[in-house]
């Protein structure tokens, strides 16, 4: 536990997906101060259209700290709602709105972020998936220092943490959401007491924007080669998943290997054998054998149990639509 001079102080934080959850329930395990969380409204969800509360406000709830949902984070009502908290510090993780600068000057401890990445790669909002998709062998986590830039603040702190080379963005999301926790708790009593060192980073990412995923993100092109084709197959999983179509119904493709073999004289996106061993899909460069998929109203199956309720797609060509 910390000491009484750090659970004096008091933290708002400010969050909304499951990422977002570890750094919460960590910050209350130890003992600091929560004395407020910010989160997304509530947005109907699933096919009943259904009122789902964010994770974050379910966990603030069991710990019965006061939640705060604005529409928009950066009205001025709401600046100075925050401000009459009088808190020390703010911390943010994937809270999904951009933070004013009139909110980043409140605390004097300042606004502290945990962002899925080794900053300055991949600054935007889908930095776990960007890593998967260009088959990097690590990712990581920062805490850096909120300025008014995206992603932009000082360095405090980093963990690197390996890509394993089936990894997908769910996986790799679970292990970071947990490492920023920690990396977090590690981090705070030096913040707090003036020991940080604070990095600046480059103007320039060397990485491009990770903008936000969108259900087109996981849209299948076979004119790329099969390598990178598996990378989307596994950033994209679990959402919003990679697909194909078939016959005009949506195939989602959720295992997949690269084969470097060549079929020439056949179009991309042509299935040119199948098997108990998986379906083979030409691509711009080598093969993607699929091994797990589901047809639009079916459950997802292995490609053996796929074949026997759907033969004779040899030659059939994968679209875009």
């Amino acid at each position: 536990m910390i000491t009484d001079e750090l659970a004096a102080k008091r933290i708002i934080y400010m969050g909304t997906p499951d990422f977002a959850v570890p750094a919460l329930e960590a910050l209350i395990e130890e003992g600091y101060q929560v004395t407020g969380v910010v989160t997304q409204p509530d947005r109907p969800k699933g096919r009943g259209k259904a009122v789902i509360e964010t994770p974050v406000k379910q966990t603030a709830a069991a710990h019965d700290i006061p939640v705060w949902q604005p529409a928009k984070v950066r009205d001025p009502e709401f600046v100075e709602f925050i401000s009459a908290q009088k808190p020390d510090m703010i911390i943010v993780a994937a809270f999904g709105q951009i933070i004013p600068k009139s909110m980043l000057d409140i605390p004097p401890f300042g606004c502290l972020n945990i962002h899925g990445s080794l900053l300055p790669a991949y600054r935007g909002a889908s930095p776990i998936q960007q890593a998967v998709l260009s088959g990097d062998s690590e990712s990581g986590i920062t805490i850096m220092r909120m300025n008014e830039g995206l992603d932009t603040g000082d360095i405090i702190s980093q963990r690197v943490v390996p890509i394993a080379p089936d990894e997908t963005g769910g996986s790799l999301f679970d292990k970071l959401k947990t490492e920023g926790a920690g990396l977090l708790i590690e981090t705070l009593p030096s913040v707090f007491d003036g020991t940080a060192v604070y990095i600046q980073q480059p103007e320039e990412s060397p990485t491009p924007y990770a903008a936000m995923l969108k259900k087109q993100s996981g849209l299948l092109d076979f004119a790329k080669s099969a390598s990178e084709l598996e990378r989307v197959v596994r950033a994209m999983d679990p959402w919003p998943g990679a697909y194909t179509f078939l016959n005009g119904k949506t195939l989602k493709i959720w295992k997949t290997e690269a084969l470097a073999d060549d079929i020439p004289g056949k179009e991309n996106g042509t299935i040119i054998k199948t098997g108990p061993e998986g379906i083979f899909v030409k691509c711009g460069s080598g093969v993607l054998r699929i091994s797990e998929l589901q047809l639009e109203g079916r459950k997802r199956m292995d490609a053996d149990a796929f074949l026997r309720g759907c033969r004779d797609i040899e030659g059939t060509v994968l679209t875009r639509e």
